[in-house]
């Protein structure tokens, strides 16, 4: 086990579509990991929508690519107008309301989520407003073009390296989220290292 001093944490990067529910998971996992490793995360929006805009998708799918503009519009309006402190605590109410609760109707976990964060109301507006896509397609290019357009929602950077995922379906805690956190970290740095997969066989589980 690695002790954490204040201090002396390196920065890891961690960019997510509140929509997800693997970047979920894997955002939970990297807050086990802060404990037991001197690492401290930047949040970044990236985003579903804008990484299948012109692709053929099932029209369920597009549906849910349409409707989840909505969070990550919000997101960005909230960090330009109010700070990039919300950025984090906007992403734990939203997946806490999506993937915990349940909640399916964009605009309530909208509102909710403005509410319990303490951010003005008015900012589900910019659900509906493209003012800020630059920011947000500038955000999403940031993190997607580390890793490549044929990935998706997490991609984490640290120390020079950065991948898509992990995929997993439970949050692993204590020691052994540091565990898996060494072994991300040293695969994803091999340079020719690509891909590790299997078939996904549960749907996540973040509680």
């Amino acid at each position: 086990m690695t002790d954490v001093v204040e201090g002396s944490r390196s920065k890891a990067d961690f960019w997510f579509d509140p929509a997800c529910p693997f970047a979920w998971v894997t955002s939970r996992w990297i807050g086990e990991v802060e404990k037991v490793r001197d690492i401290e995360t930047e949040w970044h929006v990236m985003s579903l929508s804008v990484l299948n805009e012109g692709r053929e998708l099932e029209s369920d799918y597009q549906r849910a690519m349409d409707e989840n503009w909505g969070p990550v519009r919000v997101i960005i309006a909230a960090s330009e107008l109010h700070g990039k402190e919300h950025i984090k605590p906007l992403y734990d109410a939203m997946g806490t309301l999506i993937h915990n609760e349940g909640i399916k109707d964009r605009p309530e976990v909208i509102r909710r989520a403005l509410e319990q964060v303490g951010l003005p109301a008015d900012l589900a507006a910019y659900a509906d407003s493209d003012e800020y896509d630059t920011q947000l397609r500038a955000s999403h290019k940031s993190g997607i073009e580390l890793v490549g357009q044929d990935v998706g929602t997490p991609v984490v950077a640290f120390n020079g390296t950065a991948f898509f995922g992990p995929v997993m379906t439970r949050v692993p805690r204590g020691e052994e989220a540091g565990e898996i956190w060494d072994a991300s970290v040293t695969l994803a740095g091999y340079p020719h290292f690509f891909e590790i997969k299997r078939t996904r066989t549960e749907r996540p589980k973040a509680v």
